[in-house]
């Protein structure tokens, strides 16, 4: 019997998956450098070769006609839908609270550790993992190329400047502090004394800085925030298409077990 419609397009559809889960896959692995960064972006690789499976399983059971393959696909991707909507719906509600201080006279924000979730917050500030998140930002050497950039900007420049949430929470001591400028990343201390606990763990070697303090964490946050909403908006898309992927599944395997039931022999 001819293939159904919905058989060849889900082979379509899932051939089209298989080649973006190894250009994505392809994509991480080509990301530089074995830094403590590098390990928590490895993840994805694992997520790639499990949708190149599952595409695979997709394609054969579509073209070549094995039911019970489909049948598998059809429940892993029924799976794969709920926990979709389940993560969309987390990162919605974690990165749901927090942003940036705006302070008059400055074209940059400040950032505050409890403003944000309360699982950003325990997430973010475990020793273990804030010790690794510190040597990812030494890595990427993001206060390195902050100072290099605004080294001879006038300090009445710099404070209209629109930095980074990072860049403002880990490379420059609060304003609070009230400390004198120097450079980017040279701050004198002066005579006002401020309730703000950061003020005091404040260092000019580069690699100390504000890494320590909550300021730091905070600005780490909203970063991390931002992008878990990117990633949420763009997992919507995807569970759009999967949706759709899934219903032509459903179709294609409702045809194979039509057909399956056709060939078989008559029996008197």
């Amino acid at each position: 019997m001819a293939f159904r419609l919905s058989n060849n397009l889900l082979g379509i559809l899932n051939f089209m998956t298989f080649l973006l889960s190894i250009l994505g896959a392809g994509i991480w692995l080509s990301r530089e450098g074995l830094t403590e960064c590098k390990h928590f972006l490895d993840r994805p690789i694992y997520v790639g070769v499990f949708l190149m499976a599952v595409s695979l399983a997709g394609m054969i059971g579509a073209c070549c006609r094995v039911t019970w393959l489909l049948w598998l696909y059809v429940v892993v991707m029924f799976l794969l839908i709920v926990l979709g909507v389940v993560f969309t719906v987390f990162a919605f509600v974690v990165t749901n609270k927090g942003a940036g201080e705006t302070l008059p006279g400055r074209g940059y924000k400040e950032y505050r550790l409890g403003d944000y979730s309360n699982w950003l917050q325990k997430r973010v500030s475990d020793g273990k993992n804030w010790n690794k998140i510190k040597s990812c930002l030494a890595d990427s050497k993001v206060c390195t190329d902050f100072n290099d950039k605004y080294l001879n900007v006038p300090v009445t420049e710099f404070y209209r400047e629109h930095l980074s949430s990072v860049q403002s929470g880990c490379c420059k001591p609060s304003d609070d502090c009230q400390f004198k400028y120097v450079g980017p990343t040279n701050w004198t201390r002066g005579s006002a004394v401020s309730t703000n606990p950061d003020c005091s763990l404040w260092d000019n070697n580069m690699d100390t800085l504000y890494f320590n303090c909550q300021s730091c964490k905070a600005g780490f946050m909203d970063n991390l925030r931002s992008s878990w909403k990117k990633v949420a908006v763009v997992n919507i898309v995807c569970l759009v298409f999967l949706i759709i992927d899934y219903s032509v599944g459903c179709c294609a395997f409702r045809n194979n077990r039509r057909d399956d039931h056709y060939q078989q022999p008559w029996k008197p």
